[in-house]
């Protein structure tokens, strides 16, 4: 596995170190033991299948990553992207923010045994986005797998410094979703930057990268009530 890894991400055009490698193998275990018992998430004992699915799939976020200092991972449930992140980049304080607290109390055990410098919240993200703690604090803010962009826009954007980045895992559905979600980042106070493609050597995977710059703080009103964003999407009034 953890040959895989590196050689693997080498293709992708990052370098892994044995040292963290070793790391992904304890992540890999740890999430195994704790599945058995609480499903945490749909994770394979075939170790290629959980790399690529998993680990690889959300180091496609590291080329995004830059001078960043901090980030949250906003629904992070078994750990995906924000622990892969942690292992790859220490030197970014990552907080991983998720409403159910089974799951948190597995990513601080996470994180403690693998020393990372990261932080595990038990938090809906509209309550924290309402928090000075955590409101225009991070300079990255990413998902993945959690909801439609003009959701997501609303519960990640708030989180973002000015000047920072939303970070959007998605699908091939990618674009329509952003033109779908066109007022509602721009009522954030966001900007789409880029769309890329995230590919995984061997796999034929239409995964992408939705960039969105945060081009000026959030307006207070916003994130709405928890459910209301599912329930009203922010649209145009027709």
């Amino acid at each position: 596995m953890e040959q895989y890894l590196i050689n693997t991400l080498k293709e992708m055009g990052a370098e892994m170190s044995p040292e963290q490698a070793g790391k992904f193998r304890l992540y890999h275990e740890m999430l195994l033991s704790a599945n058995r018992e609480m499903n945490l998430t749909r994770i394979s004992e075939d170790e290629r299948e959980a790399c690529d699915r998993n680990y690889l799939d959300s180091l496609t976020l590291l080329s995004f990553l830059g001078d960043a200092k901090t980030l949250i991972d906003v629904g992070s449930g078994a750990g995906f992207p924000g622990i892969p992140l942690a292992i790859m980049r220490p030197d970014i304080r990552v907080t991983l923010l998720d409403s159910l607290g089974k799951r948190v109390s597995f990513l601080n055990a996470v994180i403690e045994e693998l020393g990372l410098n990261a932080k595990a919240v038990h938090l809906r993200c509209e309550d924290a986005a309402k928090m000075p703690a955590y409101r225009d604090s991070f300079d990255i803010a990413c998902a993945r797998a959690v909801a439609a962009m003009d959701v997501l826009s609303e519960w990640l954007l708030p989180f973002v410094r000015l000047g920072g980045l939303m970070l959007a895992m998605k699908g091939p559905a990618a674009e329509e979703e952003c033109r779908e979600a066109a007022f509602a980042i721009e009522s954030l106070n966001g900007a789409i930057e880029l769309i890329s493609r995230a590919d995984i050597p061997g796999r034929d995977w239409d995964h992408r990268i939705v960039q969105i710059h945060k081009t000026a703080p959030t307006p207070e009103r916003f994130p709405r009530k928890a459910g209301t964003a599912e329930r009203r999407p922010l649209r145009r009034k027709t």
